[in-house]
């Protein structure tokens, strides 16, 4: 059986791509990313799903981009909150580069391992707002990862695998419910107040109440500000 590689970050999204890497049967091992993230706290989320789903191979890799800052999530930038419309522009929690960063420390880490697939939970309803979750994007990394590593020298392939690249935010939600993930063991907060607690205001959130809502599913996260009664 081949290996797989994937990138948890303790969001739902990751943590329902690593749920249905695990539940194909593959040998799954997940890395994660500390990069000096103000969400910092979602690596502990990391740990308790990576547990949570038997994955034994469990990494976190240092990588401080708040030394390039340029992001709210990575530099002394106020977090937006009560945004009455998201996905209309590349949002300031946008961390430049971030997807390919992260990427690439995933393509290293398969290398080590032996992994022929990358996993990562990237979805199109993030498009507007993220570039780098975009099909072109993968697809050109892909290419990146056959011409400039070791593994396609050689003939081999590292493939990337998107699961969630075309559901809605609520199919993501009905998926992880579905492979039966513990989704209240995630974490999508860009500021959270406390450890498993969400502020509820900022986008991330807001997305998140929605998914749950537009699921009709009950939404277990606890939230500072009930994203309900957001203007």
């Amino acid at each position: 059986m081949s290996k797989t590689a994937v990138l948890l970050s303790g969001g739902l999204d990751s943590a329902v791509a690593a749920a249905w890497a695990v539940a194909a049967g593959q040998e799954v091992a997940a890395l994660s990313v500390d990069y000096g993230q103000r969400h910092g706290v979602e690596l502990q989320s990391a740990k308790q799903v990576a547990r949570a789903l038997g994955i034994a191979d469990h990494r976190v890799v240092m990588v401080d981009l708040r030394a390039l800052g340029g992001s709210a999530l990575t530099d002394s930038i106020e977090v937006p909150r009560h945004r009455p419309q998201i996905g209309a522009d590349i949002p300031i929690t946008y961390v430049p580069a971030r997807n390919a960063v992260l990427l690439a420390l995933l393509a290293g880490f398969a290398e080590v391992i032996g992994a022929s697939r990358l996993v990562i939970g990237a979805n199109v309803q993030d498009y507007s707002g993220y570039p780098d979750c975009r099909p072109g994007f993968l697809r050109a990394f892909a290419e990146a990862l056959r011409l400039g590593t070791r593994t396609g020298a050689s003939g081999g392939e590292l493939s990337i695998q998107a699961p969630l690249l075309h559901l809605s935010k609520a199919g993501i939600v009905r998926l992880g419910i579905a492979l039966g993930l513990d989704v209240g063991l995630t974490l999508s907060c860009y500021d959270p107040p406390a450890a498993g607690v969400h502020c509820g205001a900022c986008d991330a959130c807001q997305l998140r109440w929605r998914a749950f809502e537009e699921a009709g599913i009950a939404d277990p996260s606890r939230y500072l500000e009930d994203p309900a009664k957001l203007p």
